[in-house]
């Protein structure tokens, strides 16, 4: 199951944390390293501070955006170690890994680090289904990016050697599947008017946290698209007949 896991570190400043990340995971059995617009790599200071770890610095993949990071992912788990003003679910590490593990027995799953000054921006926490915060002290709560990977990659671990199989109750759709529903439905909000008095922004964050929470299965995101296409269709004939009659 490890072999669908995927870890991702977005705009890392500092090569030393790609290698003691890549060393990190490589202790705990974790083989797939996505960086996404890292500020150096390669880096001889990445290769030195993961002592030994050099083969997952060697097959890590560069991606140049988070969706070509999270491309045919099902699950995201996004570290956090703040509140976010948005409600979306926040769990342990000890409480989120068995979810991981049971989501990777036949699918793709991503551990998301944020940057190592601000963590997370919001785009990448809206495209998480679930957040993990790390307990720390609450005076100082900062730890290091490669700690963060380490202490996720060690309960991770944990929760694979006690992990018993479940027959699967869905087959959730992938993470671009799930970005084109999105794409569509803002396309369909803006032309049927809706976000005339919603800040866009603002509302397409809730409805994904609204989304994230139902777990979409790819047969249902071709009904809501299909519902979105239909409403579409419906608005222009409505604004064709509005027209013809102003005229």
């Amino acid at each position: 199951m490890l072999e669908n896991i995927r870890v991702v570190l977005s705009h890392t400043t500092h090569p030393g944390n790609i290698g003691a990340a890549a060393r990190a995971m490589k202790t705990m059995g974790l083989q797939h390293l996505y960086l996404i617009n890292p500020r150096h790599f390669p880096d001889a200071q990445a290769s030195a501070m993961a002592a030994g770890a050099d083969d997952i610095l060697a097959n890590a993949r560069v991606c140049s955006s988070i969706d070509e990071a999270l491309q045919g992912v099902v699950y995201t788990v996004g570290m956090t170690a703040r509140l976010r003003d948005i409600s979306i679910e926040v769990k342990t590490p000890r409480e989120a890994m068995p979810l991981v593990v049971q989501e990777a027995t036949s699918q793709a799953v991503a551990l998301l680090f944020g940057t190592e000054m601000s963590g997370l921006t919001n785009e990448e926490t809206g495209r998480s289904q679930l957040l993990v915060n790390i307990p720390a002290n609450p005076d100082f709560s900062s730890l290091n990016l490669a700690a963060a990977v380490q202490v996720m990659a060690y309960e991770l671990s944990v929760a694979a050697q006690s992990f018993v199989a479940q027959a699967p109750v869905m087959q959730p759709a992938r993470h671009e599947q799930v970005e084109g529903f999105f794409a569509h439905l803002e396309k369909t909000l803006f032309e049927i008017g809706f976000f005339t008095t919603q800040n866009p922004t603002r509302m397409m964050q809730r409805l994904r946290r609204l989304y994230a929470r139902a777990r979409l299965e790819q047969d249902e995101i071709n009904i809501l698209r299909g519902m979105l296409s239909v409403t579409t269709e419906y608005n222009a004939r409505l604004k064709n007949r509005y027209d013809q009659e102003s005229s």
